[in-house]
Order: structure tokens, then sequence, then C-alpha cells
């Protein structure tokens, strides 16, 4: 496994969509965290190796979903309805350790960081 790289992210009006990628992906658990200025780093979502199972933090549920393309390495998370609170830069990784999939400790293989910023 070698460090992912992202794409996409940018500003965006509130309520407007973005899709963010990560790659490779490997054969791990891949999740998404965020982190803002002076917060912890928080997670948002985690899927599967094989895709067929995601989890999400309740501050997104409904808004966002993870998937992935295997054939591509490649994981993804679309984000619809951004709100101002969405604002922050975005990480990928691979859950490489048994452990709640909230907790960051449990990853290895972070991406370098994307910027997301939603204006009101």
């Amino acid at each position: 496994q070698v460090q992912p790289v992202q794409s996409g992210g940018g500003l965006v009006q509130a309520g407007g969509s973005l899709k963010l990628s990560c790659a490779p992906s490997g054969r791990y658990d891949m999740g998404w965290f965020r982190q803002a200025p002076g917060k912890q780093r928080e997670f948002v979502a985690l899927i599967s190796g094989a895709g067929s199972t995601q989890w999400y933090a309740d501050s997104v549920k409904g808004r966002f979903a993870i998937s992935r393309d295997n054939a591509k390495n490649t994981v993804y998370l679309q984000m619809n309805s951004l709100k101002p609170e969405d604002t922050a830069v975005y990480y990928c990784a691979a859950k490489t350790r048994s452990g709640s999939a909230e907790v960051p400790d449990f990853y290895d293989y972070w991406g370098q960081g994307t910027q997301v910023t939603v204006s009101s």
C-alpha cells in the first residue's frame, strides 16, 4: 500500500455538491475524516474493502455517500447539500487495525488532505 493521492474539493455555496477521490485504495476498509481549524480530526465515513458496507457520522448521514471502484483502485466521497459547517480539510485513509471506525489511530496511509470550503 502506498500513500493515496486525493483530488476534488474546492469552494462551493451552501446547498451545493462536491466529489472527492482517493487513489490508490488497495484492499483495506477506507475512511474519510475531516479537520476544521482549531478542531480535532473528525470521522466522516467508512466503506468496507468489498464496498458492501458503509458507515457514516450522524452529521453527514443522508447527505454524503462513500463508494469505491476496486477496478480503478479508487474511493469516492460524494457530498451533497453542503453546509458551512462542512468546511474543513478532508482526508482519506486506510483502516489497517481493528478498532473503532471513528478513531484515527486505527488508520494508516493518509492522503495529503483536500480543502473543502462551503460559503453561506
